[in-house]
């Protein structure tokens, strides 16, 4: 099954996330399919940028959001 989740690529200590399409048996941070976004919870306010062009693609070919992105996709659709 593929999902949409958050893989993390920041430091210690200094967690910054990207938004990945992959493979549910791989790694949190292993390979992925694609990265269609970002997410740095450390700035104020947080930085979230997610393609929804993209999303909305892989969730209608059968791709199933983390709750996580799933609370970030419906921040960025509130935006506009």
């Amino acid at each position: 099954m593929v999902k949409i989740r958050l893989a993390r690529v920041g430091s210690k200590k200094n967690p910054i996330y990207r938004v990945v399409v992959s493979d549910a048996r791989s790694p949190r941070d292993g390979r992925n399919i694609e990265t269609i976004g970002r997410y740095n919870p450390q700035t104020d306010p947080s930085i979230v940028e997610v393609d929804l062009e993209r999303a909305d693609f892989w969730i209608g070919n059968g791709a199933q959001p983390s709750d996580p992105v799933k609370k970030l996709i419906s921040i960025v659709r509130a935006r506009g």
